[in-house]
């Protein structure tokens, strides 16, 4: 529990939830770009050259559902940090629930994400 008394508090636990949706968005991106450099190598492969496994299809996957995971644990880690303020440090009339909102929207694209690479 914080005895600050200070909207600085929440404010500072918001950033601290945006960079953990910054590295879940890294996590994501990096992902797609592995899954997509395997199926550019599939169709560049030569005819002597026996078919490797899909491991940066199954690797980019990987990615991609950590980035999702990650956004997800982080909002609940927000919210737990939001339950712990006090009402003198919530500036009045502020919306707590914005970043929590687009923080679980970022993993429910990331799932749509996996959905899409896995068809």
């Amino acid at each position: 529990m914080s005895n600050l008394d200070d909207p600085r508090v929440l404010f500072a636990a918001e950033r601290t939830l945006l960079a953990w949706q910054r590295t879940a968005l890294t996590l994501m991106g990096f992902g797609f770009v592995i899954e997509r450099f395997g199926l550019f190598l599939r169709f560049l492969k030569l005819n002597d050259v026996s078919t490797p496994p899909p491991v940066a299809h199954l690797l980019g996957i990987v990615f991609i559902l950590a980035g999702a995971i990650l956004a997800v644990l982080a909002t609940i880690q927000h919210l737990r940090v939001l339950e712990s303020l006090r009402p003198e440090e919530i500036p009045p009339g502020y919306w707590r629930a914005l970043a929590p909102i687009t923080s679980m929207t970022t993993a429910l694209l990331g799932l749509g994400l996996v959905g899409y690479v896995i068809m």
